[in-house]
């Protein structure tokens, strides 16, 4: 079946792309939800009339998320964490514990756009990708530090 997409989705396409899907698709979730609309002749031509106020539109919420990640670059998180030997954490950071400080911190986002493959387990400095728009990402810099104070204290106590 083929429709022309009235939104876009990260893995199907962009505004007013004709694109074949399932059948089923496309008429059990894609039009009823308003994403895309059946690909014909009169639809095609409404759809080019609509283009250009939709990218409008479009561009200015990309300069939104764009001032909203360059401010979201400028933070730096750090986390206080019991260490282990060879620096290993008990325990990790995780999107959830970034997600709370971001929001102790004024920023509103969903756990999901934190991109983090897997939990932090060693200390030091880590760069963190957050997801804020489609095509906008921001990198956010995570520092996990021994809960006890520096690492060299202990060593030097040890001896």
């Amino acid at each position: 079946m083929k429709v022309i997409l009235k939104k876009s989705m990260e893995r199907l396409g962009g505004y007013g792309d004709e694109v074949t899907v399932a059948g089923g698709y496309g008429r059990n979730y894609l039009i009823p939800k308003g994403i895309a609309i059946e690909a014909t002749p009169g639809n095609l031509r409404q759809l080019n009339s609509e283009k250009e106020a939709y990218l409008k539109k479009e561009a200015a919420k990309k300069a939104d998320a764009q001032k909203h990640a360059d401010k979201l670059s400028l933070v730096s998180l750090s986390f206080a964490k019991k260490v282990g030997e060879e620096g290993k954490l008990f325990g990790s950071v995780t999107a959830h514990d970034i997600e709370v400080e971001l929001k102790a911190q004024g920023f509103e986002l969903e756990r999901k756009a934190i991109q983090l493959d897997d939990h932090i387990k060693t200390i030091g400095s880590h760069i963190v990708t957050i997801k804020v728009a489609p095509e906008v990402n921001a990198e956010i810099t995570v520092e996990v530090v021994n809960e006890d104070g520096p690492e060299e204290s202990k060593e030097e106590e040890s001896e």
